[in-house]
């Protein structure tokens, strides 16, 4: 069942928001060629620790990590290690959760690492491009195809594939709520958008086959052929006046 938010539940949700895309970023900033996964996970831990929030990935399903990083094929859910070092050239997916005043926030980005190939730096482009375009069908009175769909044909025109098995979701005390946030979709069908919907929106997209399976740590999910992948994710809400990024700092 949706649950829709009020403009005071969305003014909560904007606080645990502030508080992941901060954490995102700064994960970012200590992104390096000889740093191991871990060492980005306690950043991200130390820092929403750190501003009263509790990171919401951690635990969830028994989950060992604050943030999901994975690198190159893998495409989500990478758990992090004190023996995964990030190595120049490869594209690192850090995803990260924060619960604050009752409600969480979640975004990604794929971070480049040194020099990285054209084709991944296409690929990154393409994914946080088709996020965007994709949201600027968030609007009150559209359907969740018409975010699906706008996502899918920009990668299909880049030549790359989305993912399928895995989707965006709904959020908001709960940090996976209904509905499913499918990245593929046929315009004006699905689940109508309405004002107070809280989603994530998040591409997932494969430089080739789409087809993906989960490794035997029954997290880390990794494409079938060895493709690079990249992930792009905000929470938005939906709102009279347009999608509102909820994730997005200056």
């Amino acid at each position: 069942m949706i649950q829709l938010k009020t403009e005071a539940q969305i003014s909560e949700m904007k606080l645990a928001g502030r508080i992941t895309g901060e954490a995102l970023a700064l994960a970012g900033e200590h992104i390096k060629p000889g740093v191991t996964t871990k060492y980005i996970d306690n950043i991200v831990r130390a820092y929403i620790e750190k501003c009263g929030a509790k990171p919401s990935f951690l635990g969830y399903g028994g989950f060992p990590g604050a943030a999901c990083i994975s690198i190159n094929d893998e495409v989500i859910h990478g758990i992090p290690s004190k023996s995964r070092v990030i190595q120049d050239g490869d594209i690192v997916k850090v995803d990260v959760g924060a619960f604050y005043h009752g409600y969480h926030g979640d975004s990604a980005n794929t971070f480049p690492c040194g020099n990285i190939s054209d084709e991944a730096k296409r690929l990154i482009e393409a994914t946080k491009e088709s996020f965007y375009r994709g949201v600027a069908n968030a609007v009150v009175g559209n359907r969740l195809g018409d975010i699906g769909s706008a996502v899918e044909e920009y990668n299909k025109k880049c030549g790359f594939n989305v993912v399928r098995e895995f989707v965006g979701h709904g959020i908001g005390r709960d940090v996976h709520e209904d509905p499913n946030v499918p990245n593929y979709g046929t315009p004006g069908r699905g689940t109508r958008l309405l004002k107070g919907m809280t989603i994530a929106v998040e591409p997932m997209v494969c430089a080739g086959s789409a087809k993906v399976k989960v490794l035997s740590d029954n997290w880390t999910v990794v494409t079938c052929d060895g493709s690079l992948s990249a992930h792009y994710e905000h929470t938005l809400a939906i709102t009279e006046e347009g999608p509102i990024l909820l994730t997005k700092i200056d």
